[in-house]
């Protein structure tokens, strides 16, 4: 059992919570929820012992085993995936290296019999002659396919890297496992796989935070609820859990409009008897009734709701958006294969599909954004398209004020206009100071859907909007988006976002698409779970299968022992390439993320040198400049890589 007594926790001025007691029982699975900032984060680090609280402690066997996902995914990049997943048992891993390295040696003596003993006993009681079988389901339900298992970790980009990461955590078996939004790198298909493997599976305390409603719904046997400056434990996931809060809500007010009726009907007795001296008595002890009368403490909710209202300036024609044979592919690596659907006035649409398939790249072909390698999207009459990015850098990275940067959108709107729209999305007083570049995801979002709402768009492309989003925001744009008139089309892995929202599914799949008018429950009904079965080759660089390999074999081109031997120098050279970009795409993320954290701390703008903000404003700028830079470099090279080794 982990014991947290008394605990509080403040930065500055700023308190997260005080005097927390809560106990985390073995086999339990709790689910931190609170609004963004609350402290959910802040109270893992201090359990893996990472950050120190303010005042209380935390009471953890010496015993214990701790699983911690750490965002450390370049440290392994000449590492075999499927080694970096059993590395997860550090004693197991010692001992079939060990193992290895005896069994290499051209003599064996008794010394080394003795020691090949000891060492098989240690991988027996690890589990270790199941141990590659058990890495490689874990990978493969994570979405790694099996012909990535062997390659080294360079192969995968920075989300599969952490996949694997996290399949490394699960295969260490710890006794508590924490994990901070574990869902935010997997497509639907793997958070499903998640669910099962925590809820069946694991055995030991699990301690995660999750903006993604279902998993919580999925996962939690305990809701642990960060808010009003407390922490506060509820059994059950988080659909008891908000109703529980509502009853407490609801209770807290019925006590509040009891004591206030009471104290009323005796503030009466007294006005009216006050002055009759046969009465002048009980007035007197009615009214030191009504001054020891407690009313119920009513405290301020860190959970803040935007305020989102999308509309339409004038419908579109009846049929929006027709897209035809979309083909598309980058070098050998196909994406979309022949993309076929109508998309008609009022349509919700949700394009969903596993990580890599291809569905932001059918959303810029279709916004003109980028060219199909056959085939063509056709927007119906009146068609006026607001778009929602996922990677929205290039739109905020200037150092112009929230204010400024929404009225440039709308410079004909008034300043009440302007104002009344930020506030709806949670910018108030100096907030609409803050440079767009030093916004955090959530704030940059609400930004973003504040300049849609004053577009009017008829049809709302939206990629990924709920990414960095808490609860209550997801909520909001739900709300919005059902409400709306005009046509959605959305890409998102959040399911309780897309059950709410579509009414029409469009299901990405390695051979073309699955097209379904419908909502995504019925989608469900319909379907099943076949699509789990799949073989998803969801990854950056897809190898061929055996089969397809063989056969390219058997047509390529003989060439000649010079030019096998260019061809192999030039894949060392692009592998070197490959190498050192990526060195400085971690560099620059390494960069820009001490940057944000320096802009995001309490006062910073406030007490800062103007021209340090400027110094470090201008870097921000350059940084991100050589990242997009750094990544455009990397895709090219990477795809030349891949198609040369190919070939060779």
């Amino acid at each position: 059992m982990i014991c947290v007594t008394n605990l509080g926790m403040q930065y500055g001025a700023k308190v997260l919570f005080r005097n927390a007691s809560i106990n985390f029982d073995p086999g339990k699975r709790y689910g931190l929820v609170g609004a963004n900032g609350a402290g959910k984060s802040t109270l893992l680090r201090i359990l893996t012992n990472d950050e120190n609280p303010t005042e209380g402690k935390v009471s953890v066997p010496k015993e214990l085993k701790l699983g911690f996902l750490r965002q450390d995914h370049f440290s392994y990049e000449d590492h075999v995936i499927i080694h970096v997943v059993m590395q997860g048992k550090k004693r197991l891993w010692q001992a079939m290296e060990m193992k290895e390295e005896l069994l290499a040696k051209e003599e064996m003596d008794e010394k080394t019999g003795h020691q090949l003993a000891e060492l098989e006993i240690t991988i027996a009681e690890e589990d270790g002659y199941s141990a590659e079988a058990f890495a490689a389901e874990l990978l493969a339900g994570l979405g790694i396919s099996v012909n990535y298992h062997h390659e080294k970790m360079r192969a995968l980009s920075g989300g599969f890297k952490l996949r694997v990461l996290l399949a490394q955590v699960l295969f260490s078996d710890p006794d508590l496992l924490l994990l901070d939004e574990p869902t935010n790198h997997l497509d639907i298909i793997s958070i499903r796989w998640l669910e099962e493997f925590l809820r069946d599976q694991f055995q030991g305390t699990l301690i995660y935070i999750s903006h993604d409603r279902d998993f919580l719904n999925a996962t939690a046997t305990h809701i642990v609820d960060i808010d009003y400056e407390e922490v506060i434990p509820y059994t059950g996931n988080y659909e008891r859990f908000l109703a529980a809060k509502e009853l407490e809500s609801s209770q807290r007010q019925k006590e509040i409009e009891s004591v206030e009726r009471k104290a009323a009907e005796m503030q009466a007795f007294v006005d009216r008897f006050k002055a009759k001296a046969t009465k002048a008595r009980q007035a007197q002890s009615r009214a030191k009734m009504i001054d020891r009368l407690e009313v119920p403490e009513t405290k301020l909710s860190s959970r803040v709701s935007p305020t989102l209202r999308f509309q339409q300036k004038r419908p579109s024609g009846k049929v929006v958006l027709t897209l035809k044979n979309i083909q598309k592919a980058f070098g050998t690596l196909k994406v979309l294969n022949g993309i076929d659907t109508t998309i008609e006035r009022g349509e919700k649409v949700a394009l969903i599909g596993p990580n890599g398939i291809g569905k932001s790249t059918l959303l810029k072909i279709a916004l003109g954004q980028m060219d199909p390698n056959n085939g063509e999207s056709i927007w119906g009459y009146e068609a006026q398209v607001s778009y929602f990015a996922q990677d929205h850098h290039d739109l905020l990275k200037d150092r112009t004020s929230v204010y400024d940067w929404l009225y440039a959108q709308a410079p004909h709107e008034t300043v009440g206009t302007i104002r009344g729209l930020l506030g709806q999305v949670l910018f108030t007083g100096d907030e609409v100071k803050k440079s767009v570049n030093a916004l955090s995801g959530g704030e940059s979002a609400r930004l973003l859907f504040a300049r849609m709402m004053l577009e009017k768009g008829n049809v709302l492309v939206l990629d990924e909007p709920t990414n960095h989003m808490d609860l209550e925001g997801v909520d909001a744009l739900a709300d919005a988006l059902q409400k709306y008139e005009g046509t959605v089309i959305v890409v998102s892995h959040d399911r309780y976002f897309v059950s709410k929202v579509a009414t029409h599914i469009l299901e990405l799949t390695p051979t073309g698409a699955r097209d379904y008018s419908g909502p995504y429950q019925e989608y469900l009904e319909r379907f099943g779970d076949d699509y789990l079965n799949r073989d998803l080759t969801s990854l950056h660089h897809q190898k061929p299968s055996q089969t397809q390999s063989k056969s390219t074999q058997k047509t390529k081109t003989p060439i000649s022992h010079e030019e096998r031997k260019l061809q192999k120098q030039r894949i060392n050279q692009l592998q070197r390439t490959v190498e050192q970009l990526e060195r400085e795409i971690a560099k620059n993320e390494d960069q820009l993320q001490d940057i944000e954290e320096h802009f995001g701390k309490e006062g910073y703008f406030q007490s800062a040198d103007p021209i340090e903000i400027q110094k470090l404003q201008k870097k921000q700028e350059s940084v991100q400049k050589m990242l997009t830079q750094h990544l455009q470099n990397w895709e090219a090279t990477s795809l030349e890589l891949e198609e040369l080794r190919q070939t060779a």
